[in-house]
């Protein structure tokens, strides 16, 4: 396929509002981490909650999205929608939990919460793996998704589309810090949205499809349409539906739905201006995800069926591709090579925006764990703000080229999802339990990956067990879980003056921390240490600021405070059906099925009306 002088103006412009977005905030951006890596904590939620939907939404997306409504049916992709459950937990629970927390990394976390040698190994270790092996196999998928993208629609060779975005990806990244990425992002999102609508406008009405209405009578699509599974057969409905709704949302850790809130999803929220913009951010980003973009991906997923009924369709079509790239993901870049000239161009722009998005986060991301929990923790922790924002951009640059060299060994986009899921079976649970859960200790959490990971190894390349993936994800997570358990029982507790303090700065409630609450007010009572107490000093001063003591008033408010966790979490399951009311509404009226879109548009409403009433009831601080 070869572009047009006008679709490569297009490209080209977008190129260049990238690079001067990271000229323009470049100097600020570089002078201190906080500006580097939380842009200075200051940001707005309606521009956090767009940047987190653009970084979702990256190359490998639409592609997923076919491969899974081309193999199993729209409702294969319950795979990721069932992650709108963590989502709503993270928005109502957790978003203003890790606003409190003021650290600059999920990571750091780690030793605000537990104590010891095991805490920091722990985020050490955490920083290593998911600023290095975790983050460049989520850059690699992306980048196999702008290979095939490249050779598809661009007519060019994998490793030179990844060397032209990924170069212009690097510099504003590197230059701007995650000011830039977030700015950038804003401009990426409307461009992504506005080109995939109108392409898949313009690819229902060709000749070839003849408009919706025979796009839905047709056969082959008639088949795939359904977004429910079929609830008759156990061996469909059973890995389609009841793993990711049962156990994948909860045990999983997945970039973007981590349980409990994390990744970048957690740097937005360290970023914003205060709890209320966490919360907002969160919310806005789990609405315009999961309800907002999936149906134009859908449905130019169902139109390459007529036109590319079979994978040996795709192959004569493009006989040029890598033989090692084809599958049914290739479809979607397939079915924008029928775009004119123009709308070919903006579509082609809005997916390599789409590149950028997701690769420019993952870079800050990754960098931030590498400067700020391995390089400044425990190898310079004396290194000046300048030269902090420097190791940063070098890391920067090793990550990129580390994660574009993958990407050109991997092949479908389905390996790495299943792998990234099969890796975090288990672990998920702890994330959305070390908040209310005193005992919960570096242990469990050490014990708990390193369990998964050898889990998912048997399972994966020694078992002779006959097993799905979906079955394995299942089984792993319930191994995994009953290990990290017995293992919390059996390991040394966190120092208490560390869970006194860290229960102070974060106020979690709930009967998780009933008995260290009552042993922190009758200690005060017993040493006559009051007005404060304070514990061994194994945590880092600066993460707590002046919320180092605790005074007996302060325990005994503790107590009295009303308990918001069953109101959020009600909150949390309104705004679950608010959002897949929206979504099946939406895809009911596309059906033309009248009576299930008015129900579901109804359920959307009173979703919506039930959750403006809850939220002036949940507290945050402004």
């Amino acid at each position: 396929m070869i572009l047009s002088t006008l679709d490569w103006v297009l490209i080209g412009a977008f190129f260049v509002v990238s690079l001067l977005i990271g000229l323009t905030v470049s100097k600020k951006a570089g002078s201190s981490a906080s500006e580097f890596f939380l842009s200075g904590r200051n940001m707005p939620w309606w521009l956090l909650g767009v940047s987190m939907v653009a970084t979702t939404f990256s190359a490998d997306t639409p592609n997923l999205v076919t491969n899974l409504a081309r193999d199993t049916g729209v409702s294969g992709n319950w795979g990721w929608w069932a992650f709108l459950l963590t989502g709503m937990l993270t928005v109502f629970v957790y978003a203003k939990l890790w606003r409190r927390s003021k650290v600059m990394t999920d990571i750091e976390f780690y030793e605000l919460r537990y104590s010891g040698k095991a805490a920091a190994f722990l985020r050490g270790f955490r920083a290593l793996y998911l600023g290095l092996v975790f983050n460049v196999l989520v850059m690699g998928t992306v980048s196999l998704a702008a290979i095939k993208f490249g050779e598809v629609v661009l007519g060019l060779p994998g490793w030179l589309t990844l060397l032209i975005a990924g170069s212009i990806t690097l510099i504003y990244s590197s230059l701007g810090g995650l000011k830039a990425v977030i700015i950038t992002d804003f401009v990426q999102f409307i461009l992504a949205m506005v080109g995939s609508i109108w392409a898949c406008i313009y690819l229902l009405n060709m000749d070839e499809i003849g408009g919706l209405s025979n796009l839905l009578s047709n056969e082959l699509v008639q088949s795939k349409m359904s977004i429910l599974p079929d609830l008759n057969d156990p061996a469909v409905w059973g890995p389609v539906l009841l793993a990711p709704l049962a156990v994948q949302w909860w045990a999983s850790y997945y970039p973007g739905a981590e349980p409990g809130g994390g990744g970048y999803i957690a740097q937005r929220m360290f970023s914003a201006k205060d709890e209320k913009n966490a919360v907002g951010a969160t919310l806005l980003f789990n609405i315009a995800h999961y309800a907002l973009r999936p149906w134009p991906w859908i449905l130019i997923a169902l139109a390459s069926l007529v036109l590319f009924p079979e994978i040996d369709d795709l192959q004569k079509a493009f006989p040029n591709l890598s033989a090692d790239k084809l599958g049914n993901d290739v479809a979607y870049p397939a079915m924008l090579t029928f775009l004119p000239s123009g709308l070919l161009g903006l579509v082609a722009a809005s997916l390599i925006a789409a590149y950028m998005s997701t690769i420019s986060t993952q870079l800050n991301l990754g960098a931030s764990y590498l400067v700020n929990d391995f390089y400044q923790r425990f190898i310079s922790p004396e290194a000046s703000q300048s030269t902090l924002v420097w190791v940063g951009r070098a890391f920067t640059v090793v990550t990129m080229i580390l994660g574009t060299a993958l990407g050109l060994l991997l092949t479908d986009a389905s390996q790495a999802f299943n792998l990234l899921l099969l890796l975090g079976a288990g672990t998920g649970l702890i994330y959305i339990l070390r908040w209310f859960w005193w005992r919960i200790n570096a242990y469990t959490e050490i014990i708990a990956m390193v369990s998964s990971l050898v889990i998912a190894g048997y399972l994966t390349f020694a078992s002779n067990i006959p097993l799905d993936s979906w079955e394995k994800t299942i089984l792993g997570a319930v191994l995994t879980t009953a290990v990290w358990v017995i293992a919390t029982y059996l390991t040394p507790q966190t120092n208490f003056g560390t869970l006194v303090r860290f229960y102070k700065l974060i106020r979690p409630g709930g009967p998780g921390w009933k008995k260290i609450l009552q042993k922190a007010k009758e200690q005060g009572h017993q040493t006559g240490r009051s007005p404060s107490i304070q514990g061994d000093d194994e945590i880092i001063d600066h993460q707590l600021e002046s919320d180092a003591t605790v005074t007996i008033d302060d325990i005994e408010k503790f107590q009295a405070e009303s308990w918001k966790v069953p109101l959020e979490i009600l909150a949390m399951m309104i705004g679950c059906f608010t959002v897949f009311g929206a979504l099946f509404a939406t895809g009911f009226w596309i059906y033309g099925v009248s009576i299930n879109a008015s129900i579901f548009t109804a359920v959307t409403v009173v979703g919506a009306f039930l959750l403006l009433r809850i939220w002036k009831n949940l507290k945050t601080d402004d």
